[in-house]
Order: structure tokens, then C-alpha cells, then sequence
């Protein structure tokens, strides 16, 4: 359906799914203006419909192609060997500030597609989003270990603030490399991880045996 749009030359094409990766991810679906995507991505509107015929085609093809990078990048490097959830989860955020720092507006606007409300759209965010965010927490606590946990710990409940420090630790990388050019140009990996990995110092603290 979009193999014209696929074709194009790398830089363009960038360029276009980037300005309506924006455009989406911080107005939502129904006020994103393909007025401002054309501006940002500097073609014609008449070349965008040309490609996509309607904005609602343009969000299903970035749903899809955010989708299936999510997957290259992200599923496909994780170690499903490593049974220690707290080590585990510590791979996912390595992947996922990773995956951020590539692709923040992708991220973002992930993001915001889980929240969207819009009737136009919504049912085919559902149907496409559903099975995938299924088998991601399938594979995410696939073959997991907690017998090094305290004894009487509620399994459930400490998994899922393990959860929730990933994600807070990551969303926080995300802002500042959204809102900080000079943070993002210099980005260290190692001196951010340093920094996580006292949050999972703590975490085995209180959790482990």
C-alpha cells in the first residue's frame, strides 16, 4: 500500500516520517495539522496524500513502521537466557534509553497512540496494539527467576515497581534528551547506566536474600 512512499530516497523519506512522528506524538491524532508535517518535512501537501491518500493512512503507516522497529531493535537484542528479573529488566532499560536516544519522537509517539482517543482511529490502534503489548510482557517475564527473592515478598507487586523504576529512569532520559540539545550531542551511555545501577543496587537491597 505505501511501497511508492517506500521507495524513496533515504533522506527525504526520513525527513517525513520524522515531522509527522512530531506532529502526532505531541498534538494526538485529531490535532495534528498535515499542514505543518508538509511544513516541517518542506514538500507539498499534494505530494503527502500522494503517498498516503488521507492522515489516518499516514498514522497507521507510522503505527506499523514504529511497531516493527520496536521489534528489530528492541526484542530481538534481548537475552532471554538471563533469568534474574532484576537483571532482566536491567537489559530493558539499557534498550530502551538505547531505542529513545535513536528514536525519541518514535518513542513518544508510541506513547501517545496508547492514549489515543480518537474514534477515527481508535479501534485500529486497538486491534494492531493488543496482541503485540500481549506477547511483550509475555517475553519480558518469560523464564524468570525469583527464588533469590526474601521470603513473604509479594512476587506481583515487586516486579512491578521494578517496572516501574525502568520506566520512570527511562522516561526521564527521554525529556532531557527532548528538551536538552547539548545533553543529547553528548550522550554517555555508560555514565547514565552508572547512574541506574544504583537504583538496582538499591533494588536488590531490598528485594534479595
Amino acid at each position: 500500500m505505501f511501497s511508492k512512499f517506500m521507495n524513496l530516497e533515504i533522506e527525504k523519506k526520513e525527513r517525513i516520517i520524522n515531522a509527522a512522528l512530531e506532529e502526532f506524538a505531541q498534538k494526538g491524532y485529531k490535532n495534528a495539522s498535515t499542514n505543518e508535517i508538509v511544513k516541517k518535512a518542506n514538500i507539498s501537501k499534494g505530494l503527502l496524500f500522494h503517498y498516503f491518500s488521507n492522515k489516518k493512512n499516514l498514522f497507521i503507516f507510522l503505527l506499523d513502521y514504529s511497531m516493527d522497529i520496536v521489534m528489530n531493535e528492541f526484542y530481538s537484542r534481548l537475552d532471554y537466557d538471563e533469568t534474574d528479573i532484576i537483571k532482566r529488566w536491567r537489559q530493558i532499560a539499557i534498550l530502551k534509553i538505547d531505542l529513545i536516544r535513536k528514536h525519541p519522537d518514535l518513542h513518544e509517539f508510541l506513547l501517545a497512540s496508547v492514549t489515543e482517543d480518537s474514534i477515527e482511529i481508535k479501534q485500529d490502534i486497538e486491534s494492531k496494539s493488543k496482541g503485540i503489548l500481549e506477547d511483550f510482557y509475555k517475553k519480558l517475564l518469560l523464564n524468570i527467576d525469583t527464588s533469590g527473592f526474601k521470603e513473604g515478598l509479594d512476587i506481583k507487586r515487586v516486579s512491578e515497581i521494578i517496572i516501574w523504576v525502568v520506566q520512570g529512569f527511562s522516561n526521564r532520559e527521554l525529556e532531557k534528551i527532548k528538551h536538552n540539545s547539548l545533553y543529547k550531542a553528548n550522550y554517555d551511555v555508560n555514565a547514565i547506566m552508572a547512574e541506574f545501577d544504583e537504583y538496582i543496587e538499591l533494588l536488590e537491597n531490598a528485594f534479595y536474600k
